[in-house]
């Protein structure tokens, strides 16, 4: 078998069992989300889906943003419409309330084999989208040292491990038109250890769906289909930006 193919079937393999975990676990559990926190459940992502062994591998380690909380389908979901029209093979290993410290499955750098960071790295994808963030602001700024030291631990250790996957680093999302100064910090800290690793940054993405009430979901919290439509028309626009 070749190379990628292999890759491929292990990856599927993988995601399936992920799928089968979560479903089970969603019977057993009723879900439970902190007022104000985006997507603090406990549902993650890595749908099986057709693969095309030529077709290049695309990791996307994130939150609920990119998770698809909020849409009909996860087609809809921003990921899902780029990796469809650029004939990626997606794998979305999204949690629900993820940060670089908040919901975290371990501590950076004792990673476990479900962290986000883990399983990134197992894909040993072409690209990886890392669209952090957003829910750390819910421990700012108590947490601000340890946010920061997880930032720098997670693109260190990715770099390393990927040294020939093409890294995307996108600016944490924001949900409400009201900014923290929390926000800016996060950003900055990102941005920073994104040039540390040589990482192509997208910026602007935590105002993408600023000031527009009608893209968002009936749960005030997450975007609808409209709102991650108006998000994968701005992603496409910066990735075209940068030769993706």
């Amino acid at each position: 078998m070749e190379p990628r193919a292999a890759r491929l079937v292990v990856i599927a393999v993988a995601a399936l069992v992920a799928v089968c975990a979560v479903l089970v676990t969603v019977s057993i559990v009723t879900k439970t989300s902190s007022a104000g926190q985006p997507g603090a459940g406990t549902t993650s992502g890595a749908e099986a889906a057709p693969l095309d062994p030529d077709a290049p591998v695309v990791a996307f380690y994130g939150d609920s943003y990119t998770l698809g909380t909020g849409a009909s389908d996860p087609s809809k979901r921003w990921s899902s419409i780029i990796s469809a029209e650029r004939g990626w093979n997606e794998f979305n290993y999204c949690v629900n309330g993820l940060g670089f410290v908040n919901h975290r499955q371990s501590t950076p750098p004792d990673y476990g084999p479900e962290d986000g960071v883990s399983r990134s790295i197992a894909a040993d994808p072409d690209i990886l989208f890392v669209t952090m963030g957003l829910n750390d602001n819910f421990s700012m700024p108590d947490r601000a040292a340890d946010i920061q030291s997880a930032i720098a631990t997670d693109f260190q250790t990715l770099r390393t491990a990927l040294p020939d996957t093409r890294i995307v680093v996108v600016e944490p999302f924001w949900y409400t038109d009201d900014r923290p100064g929390s926000v800016a910090q996060i950003i900055d800290w990102v941005q920073s250890e994104a040039a540390v690793i040589d990482a192509d940054f997208v910026p602007g993405a935590s105002h993408w769906i600023e000031g527009h009430p009608e893209w968002m979901a009936s749960d005030g919290l997450h975007p609808n289909d409209a709102g991650y439509a108006e998000m994968a028309l701005r992603m496409d626009e910066s990735l075209r930006a940068i030769g993706l």
